[in-house]
């Protein structure tokens, strides 16, 4: 594994590893003139309260406003909230993001008046604007799913209320994000040979990867301890969260927060329970990958510090950035010349921020910034990071051919699609290393990568998925949702998923105070639904190839300008469907038989 380095500082960086957040601003005082911009638009939505189903040309008004909205927004927030990522100490910018954050929910609370006119149109009149007013087409799609939501829509008054209160609502998710990237401080850990080693949010799966079992055990019991120290200020947090997203959904008539979320984007329930349903029904796979692992390592007992460390060593995958980065653009082949000229353009005009810095936020994710996205990683040369690189780089060639065929109203994907394309390029990413191995002990190092991909994208994001939707129908029921509830449902859901094959260490109840994303709003089911349509599409497209490609550049470029359903259904997988998911692990229970055989040899 790769060696674990001093954490630099944001100066000690190089330039060229630091993504080109001047492309959006060339300075913080043309942000700041935007920003004031960006508030003299407010009277130009008071001039149309009222008016928008007089006429056509008065609803175009409202929708190119709305569109000017969008662009300005996208700039905004982009610049501030990567300047806060790159160091979250940087009071500066923590200002900024709290300006523009204030500033969208004045433009919010100011345009708040449109959804209920917009939806008192009647279906009717609005085919008479459409064919007054050709330019209002554009909107179309924009309009139409405004109305998609009526029964869900309050009073204007109401409406504004909801929406001045949209900065509150964001607290737990900004308390949390700043807790757990500025202040949250882990102690440094000892290895089997005594040496010590720094411990971080970058730094903490490496040390899960080490093939030394005392460094992986005193790393898991350090980062959870340390959280542990503050399960109470956690617990209260994440409550917080359960209960804003309660308060938001009764407010508009859903049945449950789960509902709710899932409403905003065309989504219905039933994807959400029938992946559950459908892993339950296939848990037996995981409790027989346990059960291998537990074999391969050859311990008397398997804990859960055990589950990442490789079953194969001595299998050199370890890469530079640059290496990543040719080896990425190699594996897509598949996906045609001028997908991968964009993708070279990203990776040769700083769109990513490649190393840790003290201060940066953890993890990494891309931003579909208008200009081109933004990637933030953590890299590290491990097989892991490259393939979270392969992971940004879908995410943001979707953004980048999204923005340039929709406009600006229409091109953002919404969630459910999200991790489909990002996933797609692992998976073409894993079979091309496949494909060009030839040596046993390797190809059994890459079974084992990729089935943990199954591991903690299918199944654990789907654990994940199980434990918000449960903690919200506590919630919903009156529970009160203290450090010992959420650690007794986390630790019930952990031996339901990992079965009686592994120790279940009391550190791994408080796994959940780490999550960031159950600030997100019942996201995380979307990674494995998004893992199961990348699985299907990748073998299409090795399968099929022109045609195959062409409907998936198709998917890449289409926004939002469908249902995501039916998107995903122009690309050839029908996500209405258990399908997807019951394909996936079918593969996966493949998978664990060709590496129990490898590892016989």
């Amino acid at each position: 594994m790769a060696e674990i380095k001093k954490i630099l500082e944001r100066s000690e960086i190089a330039e060229q590893d630091k993504w080109a957040i001047h492309d959006i601003y060339a300075t913080d005082e043309l942000w700041e003139e935007d920003l004031a911009k960006a508030k003299t638009l407010i009277p130009e939505y008071e001039a149309l309260v009222g008016k928008l189903g007089e006429d056509a040309e008065q609803l175009l008004a409202y929708c190119e406003l709305q569109e000017k909205v969008a662009v300005l927004a996208d700039a905004l927030g982009n610049y501030a909230m990567r300047r806060s990522d790159e160091d979250a100490r940087e009071s500066k910018y923590q200002a900024m993001v709290g300006k523009v954050m204030s500033a969208y929910v004045e433009l919010r609370s100011a345009s708040s008046f449109a959804t209920p006119e917009i939806m008192a149109i009647s279906d009717e009149k609005m085919e008479e604007f459409y064919a007054a007013c050709p330019k209002l087409e554009r909107y179309r799609r924009f309009l139409t799913d405004v109305r998609r939501l009526r029964e869900h829509v309050l009073s204007p008054a109401e409406e504004k209320l909801l929406a001045a209160a949209g900065e509150m609502a964001n607290a737990p998710d900004n308390i949390y994000g700043m807790f757990n990237d500025a202040d949250i401080v882990f102690p440094d850990i000892e290895d089997g040979e005594g040496n010590k080693h720094p411990l971080s949010q970058g730094t903490y799966i490496a040390h899960m990867e080490s093939d030394d079992r005392v460094r992986r055990k005193n790393a898991f019991e350090g980062l959870y301890h340390t959280y542990g120290s503050f399960k109470n200020t956690i617990s209260a947090i994440l409550a917080s969260q359960v209960k804003q997203l309660e308060f938001f959904a009764k407010a508009r008539k859903y049945n449950s927060s789960l509902e709710a979320a899932l409403s905003q984007t065309n989504v219905p329930v039933a994807v959400y329970t029938n992946l559950i349903e459908a892993v339950h029904k296939n848990m037996d796979k995981m409790h027989r990958y346990v059960e291998l692992r537990k074999k391969l390592l050859g311990v008397d007992e398997l804990h859960m510090y055990d589950l990442y460390c490789p079953l194969i060593g001595g299998v050199d995958k370890e890469a530079t950035i640059d290496e990543a980065k040719q080896v990425i653009y190699d594996a897509m082949a598949p996906l045609g010349e001028e997908y991968r000229k964009i993708l070279k353009e990203g990776f040769d005009n700083r769109w990513i921020d490649v190393y840790e810095n003290a201060g940066k936020r953890s993890g990494a994710y891309s931003a579909g910034a208008k200009v081109h996205p933004f990637v933030l990683m953590n890299y590290t040369g491990t097989l892991d990071s490259q393939f979270t690189l392969a992971h940004e780089m879908g995410h943001a060639l979707h953004s980048y051919l999204s923005n340039r065929t929709q406009n600006p109203i229409d091109a953002d994907y919404v969630i459910f699609v999200a991790e489909v394309a990002s996933t797609c390029n692992e998976a073409l990413f894993m079979e091309y290393l496949l494909s060009k191995t030839t040596d046993k002990k390797e190809r059994a190092y890459l079974i084992n990568h990729f089935l943990e991909q199954f591991r903690t994208t299918l199944y654990r994001q789907t654990m994940f998925a199980e434990f918000e939707m449960n903690i919200g129908k506590m919630a919903q029921e009156g529970t009160s949702l203290t450090p010992d509830v959420l650690n007794a449902e986390y630790r019930r859901l952990n031996r339901l998923y990992f079965g009686d094959g592994i120790v279940l260490d009391d550190e791994i109840d408080m796994e959940w105070m780490r999550i960031p994303h159950f600030y997100y709003n019942y996201y995380v089911f979307q990674y494995a639904t998004g893992f199961s349509a990348a699985i299907a599409l990748s073998r299409r497209i090795l399968k099929e190839g022109e045609s195959a490609v062409k409907d998936y550049i198709g998917f890449l470029s289409g926004g939002c300008s469908k249902s995501p359903i039916d998107l995903l259904k122009g690309a050839g997988v029908d996500m209405s469907t258990t399908a997807p998911v019951e394909e996936a692990l079918k593969l996966f229970g493949e998978l664990i038989d060709e590496m129990d055989e490898l590892m016989k040899e």
